[in-house]
């Protein structure tokens, strides 16, 4: 049973004679080694006493060394109050070690069961991940609460170092996944011992969906919800879609092709799918009637998945007909809606919300998203005045 976390207050140095009273009596009176005489712990003790209160950089890491030798030779028959003073006493030497003796330290306490536990706590959110980082991988000390301040806190090696430890809850993974980069999330996704929530599960497929490295290796989760298959599919780019086929588990394999075909059907025949507009032209035309017409309506419009009523908005705002932007939307491309959303001025909040609702059945990448607003930011709405106009003249826009 783990103890509780315990506070540790800096110890002023007067008070160190008391801690080392406790080291001699508890653990050399009462569990003295075999092969280690009471004498030579004495001197362990007063060489302790003499380093901590000025010995050189040299000394400490060499008392550190030999106080952590005591520790882990002795460790499966140390008690907890004994562990404790390892604990205290540790605590206070790391403060004056230098990273190369810290870092050996970390790698040796990081197997240990039941390693003392606030030095391991101390050690793992040390900023050099040379330190940090063979505890954080490995420590049973450590708590998911440690581990999800320590992912919110520190910098990508530290997530890293998380990220492959054999068990990962789920609100650490979240947590990960929410602060970590791509090696981050390639990394959990190898992890077999790292398990997702569903958000997580749905944020992994968003990033897979345009990384063919990560879709190779997310398709090789059995633990994937069906949902987010599907999602990961209906996100996916093309190049992503055929990795995903070549390499996904025989288990999985058919349930993917069958999900790229539904999904495909789908679109098709929502792209083709006969439209009437009547009702939603009539309602747009009492709208600038009434002075009602504005870009706060269409994208409520748009929120609301009322796609007759956003497309004649739209057409409205840009001085287009209603058959020429619904063809625009019907297109695999975002350019031409892209240059209809610049012409009637509209800002980028809104042509987003057009983008990811006209299409019922198939996503908006996050990457796909993101070039698209680079794409409208750079262009003016000059130039796609004049390319909406061209296209009236030519009879694709009339």
């Amino acid at each position: 049973m783990r103890l509780p976390t315990k506070v540790i207050i800096a110890v002023p140095l007067r008070h160190l004679p008391i801690l080392m009273d406790r080291l001699r009596i508890q653990f050399v009176t009462t569990s003295q080694p075999q092969n280690m005489p009471i004498s030579n712990n004495a001197s362990l003790i007063a060489e302790l006493e003499a380093a901590i209160n000025g010995g050189s950089q040299e000394k400490h890491a060499e008392t550190l060394q030999r106080v952590t030798d005591l520790f882990l030779g002795n460790v499966d028959r140390l008690n907890d109050a004994q562990i404790s003073t390892f604990d205290d006493v540790l605590c206070l030497l790391i403060k004056r070690i230098e990273t190369k003796a810290l870092a050996e330290l970390s790698a040796r306490l990081a197997p240990v069961a039941n390693a003392p536990p606030e030095v391991v706590r101390n050690l793992a959110r040390h900023e050099e991940i040379i330190v940090a980082g063979p505890v954080l991988t490995q420590s049973g000390q450590l708590s998911a609460n440690d581990l999800i301040e320590i992912a919110r806190t520190k910098g990508q090696p530290h997530l890293l170092a998380i990220s492959g430890r054999a068990r990962l809850d789920e609100a650490v993974t979240d947590q990960l996944l929410s602060g970590g980069d791509r090696e981050v999330a390639q990394k959990l996704v190898e992890n077999t011992g790292a398990w997702f929530s569903q958000a997580g599960f749905s944020t992994l497929a968003k990033r897979a969906a345009t990384d063919e490295g990560l879709a190779k290796n997310f398709s090789q989760r059995l633990d994937i919800p069906p949902q987010v298959l599907r999602e990961l599919l209906s996100l996916a780019t093309e190049t992503v879609k055929s990795c995903l086929i070549v390499h996904a588990p025989s288990e999985v394999k058919d349930e993917i092709q069958n999900i790229v075909a539904s999904i495909s059907g789908e679109v098709s025949r929502e792209a083709s799918a006969p439209r009437d507009f009547t009702r939603a032209e009539e309602l747009i035309s009492s709208m600038r009637r009434r002075i009602e017409l504005n870009e706060a309506a269409l994208l409520k419009f748009a929120n609301s998945q009322k796609y007759e009523e956003m497309v004649a908005a739209l057409a409205a705002l840009c001085c287009a007909s209603v058959q020429s932007v619904a063809a625009l939307m019907r297109s695999e491309r975002n350019d031409g809606i892209l240059i209809t959303c610049k012409a009637a001025g509209l800002k980028w909040a809104t042509v987003s919300a057009i983008l990811k609702n006209r299409f019922a059945h198939r996503a908006v990448a996050d990457a796909e998203l993101a070039q698209s607003k680079a794409d409208y930011l750079v262009l003016s709405q000059a130039t796609a005045e004049r390319t909406l106009g061209y296209w009236k003249a030519r009879g694709h826009a009339a």
